[in-house]
């Protein structure tokens, strides 16, 4: 089997499940020029545990983590099938602690882009957790781990932000927001094209930039495993690059 691309998506506002904007157009001209997966493996900002869980659930569930926004949106079910197989066999190739859990589900940093991806919900989906106690450098190298994964007709699926500081949103800028998100986001993008991964993975070492950018990693941490999962061959698209308020997408 051919090898899998991977994707990283800033999956911004929940508020994109069920908008028509230039971020959801462009997640389904993804889905459309990649191969079609026969598993998913998602690594979401919202699922951020002590240690490394995995769903194993021959049906998972649709979590709906956020408050506050409108009926339609709580009335999504990506109910798409999971895959217990490749689970255990994920499980057996993450070298450092890890357990099976299934208090958790498909979360909106994963359904609200997929719902645009793959609306009709037939590939099976599966979340890999965040160990919120592992430096960048662990997450980077279970990406490493997932590598073969990607000749088995998976897709490896990061989704977070690159910039993600709510608390900092000026809801009255009209402009395309602040100059150290701008700057950071920069950094992190020419990084990634020049395949600079060390200096990804050493984001914090660009000051205060980085701690305006990443006041907490959780958002920022899944795009680590996709690049660890890169080799020397691959490819870089870029599909959406925008601002939104100040965080970057």
């Amino acid at each position: 089997m051919s090898k899998m691309p991977m994707v990283f998506v800033g999956h911004g506002s929940p508020m994109n499940a069920i908008e028509d904007n230039q971020y959801t157009r462009n997640w389904r001209e993804i889905a459309k020029k990649i191969p079609k997966p026969e598993s998913i493996i998602s690594i979401s900002a919202h699922w951020y545990t002590k240690g490394t869980r995995i769903m194993n659930e021959e049906n998972p569930k649709t979590i709906y983590d956020m408050y506050g926004f409108p009926k339609e949106l709580y009335e999504i079910l990506y109910n798409s099938p999971g895959n217990p197989k490749l689970a255990e066999h994920t499980k057996s190739l993450i070298t450092t602690p890890n357990i099976f859990d299934n208090t958790w589900g498909i979360d909106h940093g994963t359904w609200s882009v997929l719902v645009h991806m793959y609306p009709e919900r037939d590939i099976p989906v599966f979340q890999i957790s965040i160990d919120a106690t592992a430096p960048p450098e662990v997450h980077f190298k279970i990406g490493k781990e997932l590598k073969s994964l990607r000749h088995q007709g998976v897709l490896l699926f990061g989704t977070g932000n690159i910039v993600h500081n709510l608390l900092l949103i000026d809801w009255g800028r009209q402009d395309n927001g602040f100059d150290w998100a701008h700057e950071f986001d920069d950094f992190i993008q020419e990084n990634i094209e020049n395949k600079k991964h060390e200096n990804v993975i050493n984001y914090i070492s660009l000051g205060e930039n980085a701690k305006l950018s990443v006041p907490t990693p959780e958002h920022f941490y899944p795009i680590l495993y996709i690049l660890g999962a890169t080799d020397g061959e691959d490819k870089i698209s870029i599909f959406n690059k925008g601002y939104t308020m100040a965080p970057c997408l």
